[in-house]
């Protein structure tokens, strides 16, 4: 995949000079005297969590302020920025270091995360806010729709958790976890059971992020079952 590739899945092009730059890492930068990221990563949170807290605010009228919050900190989390960069094949384009690439950081979701808000901020620098709008309306949506199902701890465990008690069955969602791949690379699978019954399968590059992935699943499996 080439860079207007990359930009044709982001939704709009960005000048060379300004992609590369949103797409450097502080260790490539220091191994190579360039600039790095770092400020667009921080203009683009704060892009990003404006335009997510108005697109909450307009879309859930009755929703209270703590209920907001939660929206937003789950659609703007580290975990969501970094899933959507892997639905972009992000890490495939990020300059790093060679330390860190040969650690794994083309998957590592704290540089996933901080990339997707660099790129919002190129975006919003080069075409404005209504354009950066559309791109982070269009990013944040799914992520948004999963909060708004969830409970008020946005856990994907409790919030099956309170579902399956409401049904009857006691006890809490236990996890059988496995692993595979080099240590830098390695990949885990979490397999979430309860009540004699396995709910759901997930994997994920921490044993967290798998869990979390199996409990989701097991949440909209038991939902969907139960007409919810």
């Amino acid at each position: 995949m080439s860079y207007r590739e990359l930009v044709e899945r982001w939704g709009v092009d960005i000048r060379r000079p300004l992609l590369r730059l949103a797409l450097t890492h502080r260790s490539f930068a220091f191994e190579h005297d360039e600039p790095h990221n770092e400020r667009l990563e921080f203009l683009g949170d704060s892009v990003l969590g404006f335009i997510t807290a108005d697109k909450v605010f307009r879309e859930f009228p009755d929703s209270r302020e703590g209920d907001m919050s939660r929206m937003k900190t789950f659609a703007v989390s580290e975990k969501a920025l970094a899933s959507i960069a892997r639905e972009l094949e992000l890490g495939r384009f990020i300059r790093l270091g060679r330390g860190e690439d040969l650690s794994g950081g083309r998957d590592k979701d704290s540089i996933l995360s901080d990339t997707v808000e660099a790129l919002i901020a190129a975006t919003y620098l080069q075409h404005g806010l209504d354009v950066a709008r559309k791109i982070v309306e269009r990013l944040v949506a799914a992520k948004i729709e999963d909060a708004s199902l969830l409970g008020p701890n946005l856990d994907w465990q409790t919030s099956f958790e309170e579902v399956a008690h409401e049904r009857g069955m006691v006890g809490s969602l236990q996890f059988e976890l496995t692993s595979e791949g080099p240590d830098h690379q390695r990949v885990y699978t979490a397999v979430a059971s309860m009540g004699g019954r396995v709910w759901g399968e997930g994997t994920g590059s921490s044993k967290k992020t798998a869990r979390q992935a199996a409990a989701q699943v097991a949440y909209r499996t038991i939902t969907a079952e139960n007409g919810d």
